[in-house]
């Protein structure tokens, strides 16, 4: 995890370095992918973040959280456990910096098209969610 989130802060800082960037940048990570968006905006530089799925992240919700963040829950994660998605709403739910989505009866992976538990309605509500989320974090609209 550490050198993935050292690798990804490389990566911030490069992108700023662009003439295409105007400084601002998000990241947006699925399953493992979502655990090191979480840990992007706690230990970096990163201006937001959103993760689907919250996998493993129980160990990480001390984290002083520095960029919005915005995760997609499904409640019936067969990898997140119930008692850790609680873990995950006692911890985080007042912190103003961050936004928990739950998807009510959704397994894992939800939002990935052809997957057997794909759910076209939460996939498309999560979408628009995260792109309504990044524009007003990224683009001050």
């Amino acid at each position: 995890m550490d050198k993935g989130v050292d690798d990804i802060a490389s990566t911030i800082d490069a992108l700023r370095g662009l003439d295409a960037c105007d400084g601002k940048v998000g990241a947006v990570g699925f399953c493992l992918g979502g655990r090191l968006a979480f840990l992007t905006a706690t230990r970096t530089s990163l201006d937001a973040a959103v993760g689907y799925y919250g996998v493993a992240l129980a160990g990480y919700l001390n984290e002083t959280v520095r960029a919005p963040v915005t995760l997609h829950i499904a409640t019936a994660d067969e990898f997140v456990p119930a008692e850790e998605q609680a873990a995950m709403h006692a911890a985080l739910d007042s912190n103003p910096e961050v936004t928990l989505h739950d998807y009510e009866g959704n397994d894992h992976a939800f939002a990935r098209v052809g997957g057997k538990h794909y759910d076209r309605g939460a996939a498309e509500l999560a979408h628009t969610r995260t792109l309504e989320f990044l524009r007003s974090r990224l683009s001050g609209h």
